[in-house]
């Protein structure tokens, strides 16, 4: 079993807030996440599949077919937008790094099945130092 990974940036904003609490919980749980004019990141995306090796191409998949993939269904649809109000896919679910990740994995892994490999890891950076990782369980 091969490992490939592909790495993208985006650009996008968010607000984390719970309706059912008021203003006080949410700064409380929230911190500056909760800002009332949303706040942005320069977000890392990772995003690795695994397979055999292609006998003909010596390929898992081809990382250009990769690179388009999550271009055309994640980075066009999210970069320099705002998950809150523009992105469909996260119509009523909280924009945590957690669950964008978890939806990218819902978008990509059955782009990738066609391609004889398997969607193995979704990396996402909010920050240097906040990072997810799903592995779609």
């Amino acid at each position: 079993m091969i490992y490939i990974t592909r790495r993208e940036q985006f650009c996008a904003a968010h607000k984390l807030w719970n309706d059912k609490w008021d203003a006080e919980t949410n700064k409380k749980v929230f911190g500056k996440c909760s800002n009332e004019n949303y706040h942005g990141h320069n977000f890392d995306l990772e995003v690795t599949v695994k397979g055999e090796i292609h006998p003909d191409t010596g390929y898992v998949m081809n990382l250009f077919d990769l690179k388009n993939i999550i271009r055309e269904h994640i980075i066009e649809v999210v970069d320099h937008r705002n998950f809150n109000l523009d992105i469909d896919f996260m119509k009523g679910k909280m924009p945590t790094a957690e669950i964008i990740a978890m939806e990218f994995w819902r978008i990509l892994a059955p782009k990738i099945t066609p391609y004889k490999a398997q969607l193995h890891k979704i990396v996402l950076a909010e920050t240097n130092n906040n990072i997810i990782e799903y592995y779609g369980e």
